[in-house]
């Protein structure tokens, strides 16, 4: 049987290597911590309107919680690349 809980837990973990990451771009500051400020602040916006659909239209928090973790999958890999 799948757990819920576990992905959440793992988004959880996941989405601290993000934060770390971000916090580094926005101390270094300059162009690249504003732009990161103004991405961060668009991509929550977003991905909140995704789950708000996705759970109106019927889908499952499960769903929800997948759908995060590729958000945080996505900028993991863009803020290690740079």
């Amino acid at each position: 049987m799948y757990n819920p809980i576990f992905s959440l837990i793992l988004l959880a973990i996941e989405s601290q290597r993000v934060i770390e990451l971000r916090m580094v771009r926005l101390a270094w500051g300059g162009r690249e911590g504003r732009a990161e400020m103004q991405s961060m602040v668009v991509e929550k916006v977003h991905a909140a309107g995704e789950a708000m659909t996705t759970l109106m239209l019927g889908g499952s928090p499960e769903a929800v919680i997948a759908r995060y973790r590729e958000h945080v999958a996505f900028n993991t890999k863009r803020l290690s690349a740079a």
